[in-house]
């Protein structure tokens, strides 16, 4: 195996700064993509304001999360896509089983927040659905986990009110298949799917609880993803 040299030592240093159970609930509590101050996160994890301000050093330290100083608050958030990535693989490795039965509570896995992507039941479903409608294909590279867009793929976001020049030039992979910890199947992650989540957040086809990565389906909602997309969820 090509090992980087002391690999084996970043990796057991950011999944120890990981594995303490308050730190691993502030930072599951900010998959939803939304920052919170020091004393947000210390209710959170069940812990004083002090001790809070120690295990965020510490996670401010492995790079696993980032601070936003505005005034007299800091605002803390998740270190970015590759966080969210391996926060939510740990939760499909911590929940394996032989056979998959899912325990995901009813409003997490109905329609949800992925850093800053839609999952759950919708997400997946509507993954399937662009894939049924030729909307989605394989890159050029032919890798199973990135996808490009077909000329009707492209035609139906745009439609949408997506900018597609603009997605695409941002700095980070422009199409994916992220793997659905509730379901165990692909929903649509990367710019695209981050563009997708805030067009529907914004016409009120689905609304984000408080406090919470849960997303609700807006009446509106049910009968746009029927209409567009002839889905029915």
């Amino acid at each position: 195996m090509n090992v980087k040299p002391h690999a084996d030592t970043a990796a057991s240093r950011i999944a120890a700064a990981i594995g303490e159970p308050a730190r691993a609930r502030m930072l599951y509590c900010l998959m939803d993509g939304h920052a919170r101050t020091s004393t947000e996160l210390a209710v959170v994890a069940d812990v004083s304001p002090s001790t809070a301000s120690v295990h965020l050093h510490r996670l401010k330290t492995a790079r696993l999360v980032k601070v936003l100083v505005q005034g007299k608050h800091r605002y803390y958030s998740l270190g970015g896509l590759d966080v969210a990535s391996v926060l939510e693989g740990l939760s499909i490795l911590g929940g394996a089983r032989t056979k998959f039965v899912p325990s995901t509570p009813s409003r997490l896995r109905a329609a949800r927040t992925c850093y800053d992507h839609l999952a759950g039941t919708v997400g997946v479903a509507l993954h399937d659905r662009f894939a049924a409608l030729h909307w989605l294909s394989a890159n050029s590279q032919g890798t199973e986990s990135s996808y490009e867009l077909t000329q009707a793929g492209m035609k139906a976001f745009e439609a949408l009110g997506i900018d597609l020049a603009a997605t695409r030039a941002l700095r980070r992979r422009f199409a994916c298949a992220c793997l659905d910890w509730s379901e165990r199947r692909f929903h649509v992650g990367g710019a695209l799917g981050a563009a997708f989540l805030k067009i529907v957040l914004k016409r009120k086809w689905l609304v984000e609880e408080l406090d919470s990565r849960a997303l609700s389906l807006t009446t509106l909602g049910r009968r746009e993803l029927l209409a567009r997309f002839g889905l029915q969820v």
